[in-house]
């Protein structure tokens, strides 16, 4: 099993969303607001007067054999509205409950 944490700006909840239904990716933790500055480009998401936008995460569990095709998608997303922020980051899952 593969951890998958994606941040992202609140813009893509609902793409987000879909591909992760596309693909059967059934559960997952939301975190609606996070802030933070992406590392290469874009305006921090700090929901403050100055820069106003925030930003979310999911993380969501899956099968190794989903996290290609996950990446894949997100990572097209991401290059469709590159402005708005879009990061993934994959983990191994040791133990779960």
């Amino acid at each position: 099993m593969k951890a998958v944490f994606i941040t992202f700006d609140q813009a893509h909840y609902e793409n987000i969303l879909a591909i992760l239904d596309r693909l059967n990716c059934r559960g997952f933790t939301r975190v609606e607001r996070v802030q933070g500055r992406g590392s290469k480009t874009g305006d921090p998401h700090y929901g403050s007067h100055a820069w106003p936008a925030m930003g979310s995460a999911i993380i969501t569990v899956v099968e190794e054999g989903i996290v290609d095709r996950l990446l894949t998608a997100l990572k097209r997303l991401d290059e469709s509205y590159e402005m708005l922020g879009l990061r993934a980051f994959v983990w191994d899952v040791e133990k779960s409950i």
